[in-house]
């Protein structure tokens, strides 16, 4: 284990166990998505958006929710006022400000919410490949920037490989309320698919020939094993299952559950339940906790549905719904690389 391990309380055993839990929720759906979903293609638009509409309420939206109580514990180990009010004016001010710019450069914007996103589900990705897998080649900060690349571009970048076409169908649902179009850009063509095939294909392999070498030299190398082996499934599960569908599991099951585990540790209770063989009880309370936030954030969601032009039907509910995502996505962003730099992942 990581020293940062036994810093916030976590004994080597809990770390285990919740190390085996992650892997489980988020290895079991994928594999049993990648073998079935490829045998039901196509799906009808009900099943792929499914996850996304389920996301307000599992895991997805309340992963975000818990930010008013996971700063101010991150900054003195309790919930004060000083951090609320540091919550509140982030997302005020930056959450604002993002909707602005959707609003006036709807392009732009989109391409942004990509980048920051491909930015925060790598990074969502450190603490668990580091803390609870025992990724000790993780303790290079160069393996952590590579790292932060490959795991945040495979939801990113390979649907695009893939599914070219749903996945330009999404970002206009992103745009079109808004005035704007994606139009046909060259990579959605065959030539540059093949070029984010190759080239992250490139930046993956040598992310992991990298780690391995750091871990060829440490005494334990199961914490790579473990970071090549979802890295692996990764890629087939976003190579074989279209976007929607693929991003909605992996928002919910993967990148928000993991998410939900790392700031719940930052309470000291939950340690210690967690230390004791108690699972329910910090669950709870974290259910709890995540649920005010949530259903404002959902008031804040239905309004924006409300007033924005979308089109009809499903993929444009949806489409607003993760705009409504990527404004709130920004200052969410801000506060988990905060919460890092005092875990001093960097």
């Amino acid at each position: 284990m990581h020293p940062t391990a036994s810093r916030d309380g976590i004994d080597g055993a809990v770390a285990a166990r919740l190390g085996s839990f992650l892997r489980w929720a988020g290895w079991l759906p994928l594999v049993a998505l990648a073998v079935v979903v490829p045998l039901l293609a196509p799906l009808p638009a009900s099943v792929r958006y499914l996850p996304l509409v389920a996301s307000v309420a599992i895991f997805g939206l309340p992963h975000g929710a818990l930010d008013y109580v996971a700063l101010p514990r991150a900054l003195s180990g309790r919930v004060d006022a000083r951090g609320l009010a540091i919550v509140g004016v982030l997302y005020a001010v930056l959450g604002g400000a993002y909707l602005v710019a959707w609003v006036v450069v709807p392009v732009p914007a989109a391409v942004g919410f990509i980048a920051l996103t491909w930015f925060h589900w790598g990074q969502g990705e450190l603490f668990v490949l580091r803390d609870a897998f025992g990724g000790s080649h993780l303790e290079d900060r160069t393996q952590q920037a590579l790292t932060m690349v490959v795991r945040g571009g495979l939801p990113m970048a390979v649907p695009l490989v893939g599914f070219p076409d749903r996945y330009r169908a999404v970002l206009e649902t992103f745009v079109e309320p808004f005035g704007g179009s994606i139009g046909s850009a060259w990579l959605f063509e065959p030539g540059g698919r093949v070029a984010v095939a190759v080239g992250f294909g490139l930046v993956t392999v040598l992310t992991l020939w990298r780690g391995w070498r750091l871990a060829d030299g440490q005494a334990d190398g199961a914490g790579w094993r473990l970071d090549a082996t979802e890295t692996a499934l990764l890629w087939a599960f976003f190579l074989l299952v279209e976007p929607v569908l693929a991003v909605g599991i992996y928002f919910c099951l993967w990148h928000s559950l993991r998410h939900i585990v790392r700031v719940g540790l930052l309470d000291r209770r939950t340690a210690s339940s967690l230390s004791a063989g108690e699972w329910l009880k910090p669950a709870g309370r974290l259910a709890v906790e995540a649920l005010p936030t949530t259903v404002a954030a959902g008031g804040l969601l239905w309004a924006l549905y409300v007033v924005t032009p979308a089109s009809e039907g499903l993929a444009g509910a949806i489409g607003v719904y993760l705009v409504g995502i990527a404004v709130l996505t920004l200052p969410h962003v801000v506060i988990v690389t905060w919460i890092d730099l005092k875990q001093e992942f960097w």
